[in-house]
């Protein structure tokens, strides 16, 4: 697949990238370059490697998955404009 100048220009447009007239003959042959390097990627064989989210094997972080209430009431309220009996006191919006 190649692309043209009409085709970046178009993929310019719906990105709403403003490029020159002037410019997009190289956008053109950048988006070719990137299109060639997806081409080569295409042509290694990775049937039966496993999906990985590092090169380097590493195990994430864990903590017991705990329900608390933070313990930071007064802390959070102390930012509210109005706060009563524990809560965020709003206006009435409905009679």
């Amino acid at each position: 697949m190649s692309i043209d100048t009409a085709t970046a220009a178009k993929v310019a447009k719906l990105a709403r990238i403003r490029v020159e007239e002037d410019d997009l003959p190289a956008l053109a042959n950048e988006f070719n370059t990137i299109l060639g390097f997806i081409d080569q990627l295409n042509e290694v064989d990775v049937e039966g490697v496993e999906p990985m989210v590092s090169v380097t094997p590493m195990r994430l972080k864990r903590r017991e998955d705990v329900v608390t209430d933070g313990d930071q009431q007064d802390k959070v309220l102390s930012n509210a404009p109005d706060a009563r009996e524990g809560f965020f006191a709003v206006p009435k919006v409905v009679e």
